[in-house]
């Protein structure tokens, strides 16, 4: 390993929309920014690349939204409800955050579009990015760059340079590609900033807490996030925050690609149908909620099915209440011969889909934006709303499996987004944001479009503390 003479008030450790925020909100206050990518250009902004909306409190009037007003006190009841807010202070932080997280974004080159048609229930409180993902992750590199960010692609951060345990020094990167292929560069900082992700693709890591069952786990983004930036910390004594079995977890199409396939391979039509095993039983109450405050259970639900299957069911009058996936539902005149294709028993599903239409109590009317009156009853698990028969052919199958976004293990961190030590003190220099401390917020469900709203709100933060600790 050789030691550079490069130095740099602040260096932020990873790419994606966490990283790019500090580095922003870091170069606001100090000269000499430093952004380290481990993945190839064609490749950058970790799972931002696949995001496409971020929610946030707003007063009543907010352009790219329906107008109506998304109170703070709304935002952090729903964070709540699904299972977030567990420390208040953190979640009280992001929530009131949050109010500036759109002018922020416009601000360092954000452009933005109305709701796409079939996104449930979120045009009052989520604002969609003109072109999704990435071309938020480009515009805020193409604004780094004009800042005078440096930023270097396929290095890799395989180790924090700690002094005495309380003060940062630098970091120790690799180089993967290039002339320097395979060599480690010591490289000194003032401050740094981790924002480097989960370990949702270390697949041995969540073999510690699911067992093989992560063989059949589909991991929606970046395979870099291998979570080598975190254990590097834990095992320097890094304090931890989240449940270590905790993840956002979707319904994704079994047929994506193991890693990486996106937004395009999730699959919202759980909340119009109904959702069976392999051996065509339902298991959990399709309707509990809105879809983008229950989507995120849905791939813990398959993870706990044999073999970490289940199968999604729909009718023709239901075909179109959502955004379709990536791949074509198979498709036939009747339940039982979607049912073969899919490899499932048809008479079992046949008869599951019998009692499910008969359970349906008469009188309600189906409105896909509401919590609607159409529900059933007598059924276990029930159906609590958008009940109604599947009897319109034809009739449409998708097979699903758990699809891994992010894991909910990460760094705990104060108000200023400083790194603390199991042993109860504070590495003053050392600052983390995103999804590597997102445990300090979430603990087991979540809401559609928060991921960016931690990784935003907290990399301003830690951006910004980062700089103007290395400015004293």
């Amino acid at each position: 390993m050789t030691t550079s003479s490069r130095q740099y008030d602040v260096i932020v450790v990873g790419g994606g929309n966490a990283g790019l925020v500090a580095a922003l909100s870091a170069r606001h206050v100090v000269d000499s920014v430093l952004l380290v990518e481990r993945a190839p250009t064609w490749r950058r902004g970790g799972n931002s690349r696949h995001t496409r909306d971020i929610r946030y409190a707003h007063a009543a009037g907010e352009p790219f939204t329906t107008g109506e007003a998304y109170p703070v006190e709304e935002l952090l009841d729903d964070l709540q409800h699904v299972g977030g807010g567990h420390n208040k202070e953190m979640a009280n932080l992001v929530v009131e955050g949050s109010c500036g997280v759109a002018q922020f974004m416009t601000e360092h080159g954000v452009r933005w579009q109305d709701p796409l048609r079939g996104t449930l229930h979120l045009s009052r409180t989520n604002r969609f990015m003109l072109g999704g993902g990435k071309a938020l992750v480009n515009s805020y590199y193409q604004t780094a760059e004009a800042m005078g960010i440096h930023v270097e692609y396929e290095t890799s951060v395989e180790d924090i340079v700690l002094d005495g345990g309380n003060r940062v020094s630098g970091v120790v990167v690799e180089h993967e590609s290039g002339e320097h292929a395979g060599s480690r560069e010591m490289i000194a900082a003032r401050a740094v900033v981790v924002t480097s992700g989960g370990f949702e693709a270390n697949l041995d890591w969540l073999r510690r807490y699911w067992g093989d069952a992560v063989e059949n786990y589909v991991i929606r983004g970046t395979p870099y996030n291998d979570g080598r930036v975190l254990a590097n910390l834990l095992d320097k004594g890094a304090a931890t925050a989240g449940d270590p079995k905790g993840f956002h977890a979707v319904a994704l199409d079994a047929r994506s690609p193991k890693f990486d396939g996106g937004i395009a391979t999730r699959l919202d039509s759980v909340p119009f149908g109904i959702a069976v095993n392999k051996y065509g039983k339902r298991f959990y109450d399709e309707g509990e909620d809105f879809w983008p405050k229950r989507y995120a259970i849905w791939g813990r639900w398959i993870a706990e099915q044999p073999d970490q299957l289940a199968y999604s069911f729909v009718d023709s009058r239901t075909i179109d209440c959502f955004l379709t996936s990536l791949y074509r539902p198979y498709e036939a005149n009747t339940i039982g011969e979607v049912a073969s294709m899919l490899g499932l028993d048809p008479t079992v599903v046949t008869e599951t889909v019998r009692e499910f239409n008969a359970s349906i109590v008469p009188g309600g009317t189906f409105q896909p934006q509401t919590l609607d009156s159409c529900h059933t009853q007598g059924l276990d698990p029930p159906k609590s709303h958008w009940a109604v028969p599947i009897e319109a052919p034809p009739f449409y199958g998708y097979p699903l499996r758990p699809g891994i976004t992010f894991t909910y293990l990460g760094l705990a961190v104060d108000q200023c987004c400083r790194v603390q030590m199991d042993n109860g003190t504070t590495v003053e220099n050392l600052f983390a944001a995103g999804e590597i401390m997102s445990g300090n917020i979430l603990r087991s469900g979540y809401l559609a479009g928060f991921g960016l709203t931690i990784g935003t709100v907290f990399g301003r933060i830690a951006g910004t503390e980062a700089g103007r600790y290395a400015h004293t």
